[in-house]
């Protein structure tokens, strides 16, 4: 898959805790990852930094290449992660309370496997259509799934800021696994909360079609984003897939 990414403090934050990166392991797999600090002036950073930097290179050492190794080496990293982090939260008094959203693309020759912790999301674009791959993990997103409050409520909702899973917060980590098939010409769209705190799935759609290339579409994302009023940091990595082999990131 062609791949790439950018990242945005925005232009309410002061300081950007959002985490991106593409480590492929030895078999020429590319694991994708987005990471969004939680926790304000809690070292946020720190976590997302930690949770990208260790996930992506682990992955590097593996040979794993099929669905069912995948998605059981994504269980097994994020719990041990969850514990690093909880670690060296506990070690340092300025990093307690530091924890991160997550969400990871292993991308097989015909197959994606998704894992994800929190509010960062991955879409699958294919022609016209978008479709989220994951679901929120905040209370507001809880209360809709249990029918408890209507979408329109959820759209402002106060615990849309609740996030309900994350790694770093308790010691459970309990990530969401799936996986799916994907043909050629599919786009794989992971991004922090910033860029749907500011745009429509519509939006979203128009913006990558109306680019050259993926990277401009990144970028174009990330500006539309800022111009109109996202209060958090944006990241976005888009993804093509051009048939088997194909194995390209760009920043």
């Amino acid at each position: 898959m062609r791949l790439a990414f950018a990242t945005d403090a925005g232009t309410t934050r002061a300081e950007n805790q959002d985490y991106v990166d593409v480590f492929v392991n030895q078999k020429g797999l590319q694991l994708a990852i987005v990471a969004d600090g939680v926790g304000g002036q809690n070292a946020g950073d720190v976590a997302a930094t930690m949770a990208v930097s260790h996930i992506g290179n682990d992955w590097t050492k593996t040979n794993v290449d099929q669905v069912s190794t995948v998605r059981a080496w994504l269980v097994e990293q994020t719990i041990q992660e969850n514990q690093e982090i909880l670690k060296t939260a506990n070690r340092y008094k300025t990093l307690q309370g530091m924890a991160t959203t997550l969400v990871i693309a292993v991308i097989l020759p015909d197959a994606l496997v998704i894992a994800n912790l929190g509010d960062s999301r991955a879409y699958l674009l294919r022609r016209d259509s978008i479709l989220q791959l994951t679901q929120d993990h905040n209370l507001a997103s809880e209360l809709l799934r249990k029918g408890a409050i209507t979408s329109e409520e959820a759209a402002d909702h106060p615990g849309r800021h609740m996030i309900t899973r994350q790694l770093g917060a308790t010691e459970a980590a309990n990530p969401d696994i799936q996986d799916m098939r994907i043909k050629e010409g599919d786009l794989l769209l992971l991004t922090t909360d910033g860029l749907g705190k500011a745009l429509t799935d519509h939006e979203i759609i128009q913006i990558i079609q109306q680019s050259d290339s993926i990277s401009k579409a990144v970028a174009s994302l990330i500006t539309t984003a800022n111009q109109q009023g996202t209060p958090d940091n944006v990241t976005a990595l888009l993804g093509i897939q051009e048939g088997v082999g194909s194995q390209n990131a760009s920043k």
